[in-house]
């Protein structure tokens, strides 16, 4: 199915329709923020599922039930989707979690007032379109993929599900009220997820011992946490996601892209993300090839 069956064009980006409808963009919208809730804001496949895993743990103060008794689109739930608004939201108490995939330049104007605290995941986007690739293959509410090279120039020209990768990033990190948004990457997560899990619950105003910390990163280690049926997507209809053609949470390493893209396609990608990223400061871990690929 093409782009205009499965997709609305919502605020200039591809939303699936099953995914969010009307109602739920509505939602979204008129959604009144806390300051002190807490978002997850991803580009898809950048490490949603893994940050769904370590702040309700860290929250929790370690507490193993905070990611077994919900699934997470429940337990940390996207405020753009059809969940969110038979959810009661507004009843939970603070504070909250929430997680979106949306730009910050689409971010209803509540957020914008009330200046929640944003942790920020980004990933290499040679990773991303991997696992893209993969991920949209297995589900029914996508644009299936089609020939890699083909679905490469769609992803980095921006015609996929949440637009612009470079867009997204770039939007973000620029975004005011700094120190309210914490950017970390998926790249640092799997070098040094003990680290990760002491600042990130450092962000959130949250202590933590070193005994609890070290519990949590080993509890959301990738190969720990893609065994928590909460957390693995193995509830999710067949016929939404065929987890059979690929699994949900496929190898969590950093690097995979090397088995996937062509000498011509990382070509081609080197000069896209050249061009567009050009005037970007931050410094991206895989931008200084120090990273440690290990799983």
């Amino acid at each position: 199915m093409t782009e205009a069956e499965l997709y609305t064009l919502y605020k200039g980006v591809y939303v699936p329709k099953c995914l969010h409808p009307p109602e739920s963009l509505k939602f979204y919208e008129e959604f009144a923020f806390r300051p002190d809730d807490i978002l997850i804001v991803t580009y898809p496949k950048s490490g949603t599922t893994w940050m769904q895993e370590i702040v309700p743990l860290i929250m929790s103060g370690g507490d193993p039930a905070s990611v077994e008794t919900l699934p997470n689109w429940d337990r940390v739930p996207w405020l753009e989707e059809h969940r969110a608004y038979i959810l009661d939201l507004d009843k939970r108490p603070s504070p909250r979690m929430f997680s979106t995939h949306f730009h910050y330049n689409m971010m209803p104007p509540a957020f914008f007032e009330a200046k929640p605290k944003v942790i920020y995941v980004m990933r290499n986007p040679k990773d991303v379109f991997t696992s893209s690739f993969h991920y949209y293959a297995m589900t029914s509410f996508l644009v299936n993929p089609g020939p890699q090279n083909e679905f490469l120039h769609k992803f980095l020209d921006g015609k996929v599900m949440f637009g612009s990768w470079f867009d997204h990033v770039k939007g973000w990190l620029s975004a005011a009220d700094k120190e309210r948004v914490m950017p970390i990457s998926y790249e640092e997560l799997i070098m040094d997820l003990k680290d990760s899990v002491a600042r990130i619950a450092q962000f959130v105003e949250k202590p933590l011992d070193t005994e609890v910390i070290e519990k949590i990163a080993d509890r959301c280690l990738f190969k720990n946490m893609k065994q928590n049926n909460m957390s693995n997507y193995s509830a999710v209809p067949h016929e939404y996601m065929d987890q059979t053609k690929s699994e949900f949470l496929r190898k969590g390493i950093a690097g995979d892209w090397k088995n996937q893209l062509t000498v011509a396609e990382v070509e081609y990608f080197d000069a896209v993300y050249k061009e567009k990223m050009k005037d970007v400061k931050y410094k991206f871990v895989w931008d200084q090839h120090k990273l440690d690929e290990r799983a």
